[in-house]
């Protein structure tokens, strides 16, 4: 069987560095840092109390959501909706230039409607004991609810469901509505994740794990990927979304293509519940599996946007894993973690990046990985981790990874076309 091609002709994104595309790649080149204070919630007692949130949030909350509308929708559904519009809108399509029945909707989060869990609880406990929940509880919680709510706004009524693998939920679902397309088996799936995990249960429990950092008092510089001084990551929300689209399909409409995705790999560490391999064995694995189903060599890939969450196993691990996967050339390629600006989007994260990629490749400019001051004797200094500023350089092919707690891993290629 013939696979098909398929190609990026749309992209959205709101997140704590801007309400759309081009002011997150605004931020991006430039370096800028989304921390600051949390405002969700009061985090006077607790160990962290600083996070990457989507800034001015009420200003788009109320262009796009009525009141009716809000009380019915997560915050992460939210983003959910609002990347998808700026991605619709981007990529053309409309009700009449494409079948309606062959598109749909595959989206990824973490840990979906913690928050509105969380508040309904609260509620409850602080009662009578009388089971008064809203009837809006469940349908407001669930992870699944996201990509029901884009196919009801475009009714797109092919496939529809969401991954959920942790910190690797979106790129899971890209990779889903990858092979739906090249299989033939849709025209269009509209693709992403999102999560707002910026709530007491979600922080909470992160500090519990000691995997976030506590540098209240530096919390512009605190997420700081490869950095001999990293102490955990910086939380993150926000959601992004891609169009993808079968190549002649998109031809035929006369759709401005962004770019091809190539190829996609997925594997697992089989190691622990938590912490990567320690020699980097499934990240290796997952990166040779996308470069050789884009039909590439690693020599053919000039920029890696890294899982790099700052955390000290974790970049420790990825950047041995590039060093086997790709050889001498390592020194060669272009990597960096866009979460030392945006924080780590959990389920979010890796549409995240992978638009940054495409940003990335379509710009020729190698988004920076900021707050390096300090090398990590662990991490080959010869590594180029594209330390504080970006730097321009022709991208003819980019590869994102997304690793999650289980031991999951995701990596995608986009290439030019």
């Amino acid at each position: 069987m013939e696979l098909k091609r398929v190609v990026v002709t749309g992209m959205g994104t709101i997140n704590p560095l801007g309400h759309n595309i081009t002011e997150f790649w605004e931020s991006l080149k430039s370096g800028v840092s989304g921390a600051g204070p949390i405002t969700r919630f009061n985090p006077e007692k607790f160990k962290t109390r600083f996070a990457c949130e989507v800034k001015n949030f009420d200003e788009v909350d109320e262009q796009f959501f009525n009141k009716k509308e809000t009380g019915r929708l997560d915050l992460f559904a939210k983003f959910a909706l609002i990347s998808a519009e700026e991605a619709w809108k981007n990529s053309g399509l409309t009700p009449e230039n494409f079948n309606h029945d062959r598109a749909g909707v595959i989206w990824g989060s973490g840990i979906g409607g913690i928050n509105t869990l969380t508040e309904e609880v609260e509620q409850f406990c602080q009662g009578d004991g009388s089971p008064r929940f809203s009837p809006f509880f469940i349908p407001k919680m669930i992870s699944d609810i996201a990509p029901g709510h884009i196919s009801m706004k475009y009714d797109l009524r092919g496939p529809n469901f969401t991954t959920v693998s942790a910190c690797a939920s979106s790129t899971n679902a890209i990779i889903d509505a990858f092979n739906y397309v090249r299989l033939g088996k849709a025209d269009i799936i509209v693709t992403g994740g999102s999560e707002s995990p910026v709530g007491i249960a979600a922080v909470a429990g992160f500090n519990s794990m000691k995997a976030l950092s506590t540098n209240n008092d530096n919390y512009k510089t605190a997420s700081r990927p490869f950095d001999a001084t990293r102490d955990g990551f910086v939380i993150g929300e926000g959601g992004g979304c891609l169009i993808l689209e079968e190549y002649e399909h998109a031809k035929a409409r006369g759709a401005k293509i962004l770019c091809e995705l190539a190829g996609s790999g997925l594997t697992a560490d089989a190691h622990h519940i938590t912490a990567p391999h320690p020699e980097g064995r499934g990240a290796a694995a997952v990166m040779k599996l996308a470069i050789e189903d884009a039909g590439l060599k690693p020599e053919d890939i000039d920029y890696v946007n890294v899982h790099g969450t700052s955390t000290g196993l974790g970049d420790i691990a990825e950047s041995k894993a590039i060093q086997q996967v790709f050889g001498d050339y390592a020194y060669k390629v272009s990597i960096s973690s866009t979460k030392s600006m945006t924080g780590h989007l959990l389920g979010g994260a890796g549409v995240v990046e992978s638009i940054a990629c495409v940003l990335a490749m379509l710009n020729e400019t190698v988004p920076p990985t900021i707050n390096f001051q300090n090398p990590d004797p662990h991490i080959d200094p010869k590594l180029d981790i594209t330390p504080n500023v970006a730097k321009k350089r022709v991208i003819r092919a980019a590869l994102n990874n997304t690793f999650g707690f289980g031991g999951h891993n995701a990596s995608v290629v986009f290439k030019k076309i």
